[in-house]
């Protein structure tokens, strides 16, 4: 109770001095994170996918043994060619499920930093890894 009354009174006097406080994040579990598998993958084969609602490029990633080959929708059409892609590793989510996109089998989910709601910069290890490198 007392750490409420605190909290709720160091609001109050962020609110009064005019600045204005973030939404609160919602907290999450270690074991809710561990249980998300991201993992090094590289790009086997990328094309344009005008099929799409937005700018997005079809993806073909190998992930190792483990998991294999995977196909991925990336909205990343702001800084990347098809071209520019082949070869590089990347990282993705991938045990969230497929997700049809205008028909396309979207296995993966490539991260990437988002500057803007319209561009995405792909996160990638500094060095190169294995195909299945877990990340964590």
């Amino acid at each position: 109770m007392a750490g409420s009354a605190m909290a709720g009174s160091a609001m109050a006097g962020s609110a009064m001095s005019g600045e204005s406080t973030p939404p609160p994040i919602a907290e999450r579990a270690p074991d809710d994170f561990f249980a998300i598998d991201i993992r090094v993958g590289t790009v086997l084969d990328a094309e344009p996918f005008p099929e799409a609602r937005k700018p997005a490029i079809k993806l073909v990633i190998d992930f190792g043994p483990e998991l294999g080959v995977r196909r991925s929708s990336a909205q990343v059409t702001t800084h990347y060619t098809p071209e520019a892609l082949v070869g590089r590793q990347v990282v993705a989510v991938t045990n969230i499920g497929t997700r049809r996109i205008a028909g396309y089998p979207s296995e993966v989910l490539v991260l990437g930093a988002m500057p803007t709601s319209s561009e995405v910069i792909l996160l990638a290890a500094d060095q190169r890894v294995p195909n299945g490198t877990k990340i964590g």
